[in-house]
């Protein structure tokens, strides 16, 4: 009840006045089964934005801070991401994320939408990163189509830091359903989850239009002040 509360009632209104959002290739997009919707990251407003593109209801994964804070703020915003069906998950290693992965395979068997970031993190800077293998390892389990999905100027809207939006053109571009269904029985085979990545990656780097560096976004975020990791050339298409 809430998800649709939020959609079309209490926040629908207000973001499509900032923001003015565009939807482009909402045919791609199956009406009933499974499916993940893999899309860029640049703001948190990616995943009101997204929601209100499509008809369907869809669950994203979240990350697990966001169901952790204390005090008024964090027992809101904890209501919050549960009311709207988010995923929490735990990003400080395989073996903890692996619950969550679990929890979006049984959403997607159940015949529902999974909207997930295979970058794993916000892009700190406006490129495309490089992507997780976990959101291949669930398609080729699955065997559900993966439909890439590119957030356009939500980073103008909700530039990193602020939380105030500003007025800015969104744009959302759904692409066609990507198949890996010629992957059948190859589970679990790293260079074949990272094939799959990175033709899911190349993508998301055509419909978006961003420069792709090949190292993940939370290298970078995460880097001493000062001592930033060395970042390869942007390339016109991710690396195998």
């Amino acid at each position: 009840m809430w998800y649709w509360l939020f959609k079309y009632v209490l926040l629908g209104p207000v973001l499509k006045l900032v923001g003015r959002p565009r939807v482009e290739g909402l045919e791609n997009l199956p009406s009933r089964g499974p499916a993940i919707l893999a899309s860029n990251h640049l703001a948190v407003v990616d995943s009101f934005y997204l929601p209100m593109a499509v008809p369907r209801r869809i669950y994203f994964l979240a990350k697990s801070e966001y169901f952790t804070g204390t005090g008024l703020k964090g027992g809101f915003q904890r209501w919050f991401f549960t009311a709207v069906g988010q995923i929490p998950i735990d990003r400080s290693g395989a073996d903890a994320a692996e619950n969550a992965l679990i929890s979006a395979r049984r959403k997607l068997e159940s015949g529902e939408l999974m909207g997930m970031y295979p970058e794993g993190t916000r892009s700190p800077d406006g490129r495309l990163f490089k992507g997780k293998t976990g959101l291949a390892r669930i398609a080729m389990e699955t065997g559900v189509p993966v439909i890439p999905v590119a957030m356009i100027n939500t980073d103008k809207l909700n530039p990193p830091g602020t939380t105030i939006p500003r007025r800015a053109q969104i744009t959302v571009k759904i692409g066609k359903p990507l198949d890996f269904s010629r992957y059948e029985g190859m589970n679990g085979n790293r260079f074949i989850e990272r094939a799959v990545t990175d033709e899911i990656m190349y993508e998301l780097m055509r419909l978006s239009g961003q420069k792709y560096v090949d190292i993940y976004a939370a290298s970078l975020k995460n880097a001493p002040e000062g001592a930033a990791p060395a970042i390869p050339g942007e390339r016109s298409e991710p690396a195998a």
